[in-house]
């Protein structure tokens, strides 16, 4: 089960978190719930769009916790941190800087990261924080765009780093990050998250490699669902990775990575094969 690092009743500036999750029995059965303690209080209908609780828990530690949502894309950010930014001699853009990770390569909570069959390179973990999208946003003002947010979850935007320049002619970014199990999210979505106070942490086999404020990011995310949805539309579920900061760095077979901020849990995956 997913390592959760939240007190269950924890109130951000007077209001307690609701942490949403879905999962998936040993039977197959697959739902969708509230976090309250140790228990899951399920729901039915549509997470985006008034669920109701049917009465019924179970117990978190009885199922697999899946993505807790499931993009139609992955918005990926880049430079979208003043101290990154800094360290790397990149002037801070006029507007966000991105790449769409596909669908499929969404990876739960404790899942395995694969190494694709075609590479043998540098594979490279990139803790950030991910904004969650609760309804359809097209050209919203950035004044409306926290009412386009369902709440906010972790990401580990996973990088074939040596693809990136392999043909001079063109930089792939996609291709780097759009394998099959790059793209980790969960374990749960925050509503009334407040990421202005918060720090993310990523450690690699237990060894811290990355704490940066939230604070810091060039474009915030009410300023980031407002821009980007001048360029795309944004339906519910899809998420926006809002970059990373310092420390970076590549993953052996074996390793187990952990990005975590207080409030939001601990995403736990390991690098396969």
């Amino acid at each position: 089960m997913a390592n959760v690092a939240v007190l269950p009743g924890r109130y951000r500036n007077g209001k307690r978190m609701k942490l949403w999750t879905r999962f998936k029995t040993a039977h197959g059965r697959t739902g969708f719930g509230l976090l309250q303690g140790d228990q899951i209080l399920e729901h039915r209908g549509d997470l985006y769009d008034q669920p109701v609780a049917t009465g019924a828990t179970i117990a978190r530690d009885a199922v697999d916790l899946l993505c807790p949502c499931e993009p139609s894309k992955i918005v990926a950010l880049w430079n979208n941190y003043h101290a990154l930014g800094a360290k790397l001699g990149k002037a801070a853009p006029s507007h966000p800087l991105f790449l769409i990770k596909p669908a499929t390569t969404l990876n739960g909570p404790d899942a395995v990261i694969r190494r694709p069959a075609s590479y043998a390179g540098k594979i490279v973990f990139e803790g950030e924080l991910g904004i969650v999208i609760g309804k359809a946003a097209s050209n919203v003002s950035e004044e409306a765009a926290r009412d386009y947010i369902l709440g906010y979850t972790l990401v580990n935007d996973v990088t074939a780093a040596e693809i990136i320049e392999q043909d001079g002619n063109f930089a792939q970014w996609t291709r780097a990050k759009g394998f099959d199990t790059f793209g980790c999210l969960g374990p749960f979505i925050a509503e009334d998250f407040d990421w202005r106070e918060a720090e993310l942490v990523t450690t690699l086999d237990g060894t811290e490699r990355q704490r940066y404020p939230l604070a810091d990011m060039i474009f915030n995310p009410w300023q980031l669902v407002a821009r980007l949805s001048q360029d795309m539309t944004l339906l519910p579920g899809d998420v926006i990775a809002v970059g990373t900061s310092i420390g970076v760095g590549s993953m052996k077979e074996g390793a187990l990575v952990e990005v975590s901020i207080d409030g939001l849990g601990t995403l736990a995956n390991r690098m396969g094969g």
